[in-house]
């Protein structure tokens, strides 16, 4: 072989190396970007299973009350109309209030969120507020619970106690959910330190699994899918007005 082409050859295979470093360095930054950026295998540990913050955790369980509510405003139509109520669909909403945003969501915001700002002297008046109305919906879905049943549903004087109950029971937390997550819970992620905000996110995740299974969220949204199609009002596009 030459010297001109053996020098050829060399500086050819170094061109390779040099291509080949150059991809496997690419590929390096792209499997750091997918560590920064929280891709699904990265921050599952390769299960599929997303991290949630504890703000996004409860703004979608807000998501579970709000379709609650749909499933409460389709009862006010049906005993305003004197249609036929399945009490059973009332009694499972009721009891979705009561198990998994009373007795769990509400319970993490007075047990997690709630002493952490008072700690720090902020939004003090609207947390008091918060834990008022709290105490407000527990009496209502007390009464919601105690009338979800055909004997009280036949009853007048009953139908216009659940009436009155659901009413205020909308009335009174759709600002009030609308205040958490527009103003409590986007200021929650200023009083605590970034380790304790992960941490609190791991903990409400550990405390669903363990009240309502692995699939707790996913089980609450059907439950509450099951209600609205016992109901009539699954299908989203019956919403949309009508030219």
């Amino acid at each position: 072989m030459s010297v001109l082409n053996k020098g050829s050859f060399e500086s050819s295979d170094r061109r390779k190396f040099l291509k080949v470093l150059a991809s496997g360095t690419a590929l390096a930054l792209a499997g750091t970007a997918g560590v920064a950026h929280g891709s699904p295998e990265t921050v599952s540990g390769g299960h599929g299973e997303e991290e949630v913050s504890p703000a996004e955790d409860l703004m979608r369980e807000h998501g579970v009350l709000k379709r609650v509510m749909l499933v409460y405003e389709e009862t006010l139509r049906r005993l305003h109309a004197g249609e036929e109520l399945p009490p059973e669909a009332l009694a499972n909403a009721a009891g979705i209030i009561r198990s998994f945003i009373e007795d769990y969501h509400e319970k993490l915001e007075e047990d997690f969120l709630f002493p952490r700002f008072r700690k720090a002297n902020k939004l003090v008046e609207l947390v008091d507020i918060l834990v008022e109305q709290h105490r407000a919906g527990r009496r209502l879905t007390d009464t919601t619970l105690r009338l979800s049943n055909s004997g009280a549903l036949k009853n007048p004087d009953s139908r216009r106690e659940l009436s009155d109950s659901l009413q205020k029971f909308i009335r009174m937390y759709s600002p009030h959910e609308a205040r958490e997550d527009t103003v409590l819970f986007p200021a929650f992620r200023g009083i605590v330190s970034s380790n304790e905000y992960d941490s609190l996110g791991e903990e409400f995740e550990d405390k669903e699994h363990e009240l309502f299974g692995e699939d707790g969220f996913d089980t609450m949204v059907d439950r509450v899918a099951a209600i609205e199609k016992s109901l009539g009002i699954f299908d989203l596009a019956q919403f949309t007005p009508k030219e």
